[in-house]
């Protein structure tokens, strides 16, 4: 009995830790723009992701996916990467332990039919020996013939989350879950993260703590509670004053929590503001 009551008491402590801590911008921080020096001309780069160590970014580039190293305080060129720049492929992002790249595809896959088809669809590829292997296509009930997704993210786990149009009964643009379940992904959930506001873009964190994602054409959070996720909560006006200018998209956090990246507030390609969590 008493460890049944220290197991209940410690997740309690964990669950109110998640509630607490919440996403904020540092004091007087105001956006730049990523990687201005590599940059391609004109910028058209976004959605950065970033290996474990920091010293490798993968971003996308007018639909081709491309490879950035750090060499000091700067970026080399991005360069494509090995199986990119035969079909638009963009919105990457990598599992948070840098094995898996998740993307969005138009590059055609082979339906179970067996007919060949086309559409804007998530694949992955996994890397080996620092090779990236030849991407696999991820089949129903992710993927569906006459459905779009957009914006991935994925969490340490292998959790899911992205965006797509009109499915599953849902009108607009809405953001869904989907779980991994043995060698399959389970049927995406709706997540309703915004009342019944469009929804793009959802990153989830690698601890599934939290997502940041685009609607309204400004950026928000949601938090995991008990329940499932708060109500989105807009983030700070240094980042949703440049909604005026657009819509912000493809927002993404650094591994160690202390940069947001997005798109969207400048024409300069990717801006980054420092963020900080409080209790």
């Amino acid at each position: 009995m008493r460890t049944a009551f220290l197991v209940i008491f410690n997740a309690l402590l964990v669950t109110k830790g998640f509630s607490q801590a919440r996403l904020t911008l540092a004091e007087g921080a105001k956006p730049t723009v990523f990687m201005p020096d590599s940059a391609a001309t004109p910028n058209g780069e976004s959605t950065p992701t970033f290996m474990p160590d920091g010293k490798t970014v993968y971003l996308a580039n007018n639909g081709v996916i491309c490879s950035s190293k750090k060499a000091g305080d700067r970026w080399t060129k991005p360069i494509p990467i090995s199986f990119a720049g035969h079909y638009n492929d963009w919105d990457p992002t990598l599992m948070p332990d840098g094995k898996r790249l998740l993307f969005v595809s138009n590059r055609p896959y082979v339906a179970s039919d067996g007919s060949t088809k086309t559409g804007n669809h998530l694949w992955m590829s996994q890397q080996t020996g620092g090779m990236w292997s030849e991407p696999k296509h991820l089949d129903s009930p992710v993927n569906e013939f006459g459905l779009v997704n957009y914006g991935p993210s994925i969490s340490a786990s292998g959790t899911i989350c992205f965006c797509s149009r009109d499915r599953d009964g849902n009108k607009g643009m809405r953001a869904y879950l989907c779980r991994r379940e043995g060698d399959h992904y389970a049927k995406p959930q709706l997540l309703v993260l915004n009342a019944t506001e469009p929804t793009f873009d959802p990153y989830i964190a690698p601890d599934e703590r939290y997502i940041i994602f685009s609607s309204d054409n400004a950026l928000y959070i949601s938090y995991r509670t008990d329940q499932g996720w708060s109500p989105g909560e807009k983030l700070g006006p240094a980042v949703n004053e440049a909604s005026k200018a657009g819509m912000l998209w493809g927002p993404s956090v650094s591994q160690e929590g202390k940069t947001l990246y997005y798109n969207g507030g400048t024409k300069e390609g990717i801006d980054m503001i420092p963020v900080r969590w409080t209790q």
